[in-house]
């Protein structure tokens, strides 16, 4: 896997995925909701830490120094 993330995208996925744990464990976001974004939030957090997005492979998107 050839990285694809730059650093900015990966603060932004990171802060996202904050964002979105807070809202769901402060019960603002609920139920099915609340879960789909969880996982999303954890699917942010994890395309961080590899600085791989599968889908910017898909669409040729690299936001990561050239």
């Amino acid at each position: 896997m050839k990285k694809n993330m730059g650093s900015v995208d990966k603060a932004l996925r990171i802060l996202v995925a904050i964002v979105i744990a807070v809202l769901f464990y402060t019960e603002v976001v609920t139920g099915v909701l609340g879960i789909v974004l969880l996982v999303l939030a954890g699917v942010f957090v994890l395309t961080s830490f590899i600085s791989f997005c599968p889908l910017y492979l898909l669409f040729g998107i690299n936001t990561g120094k050239k």
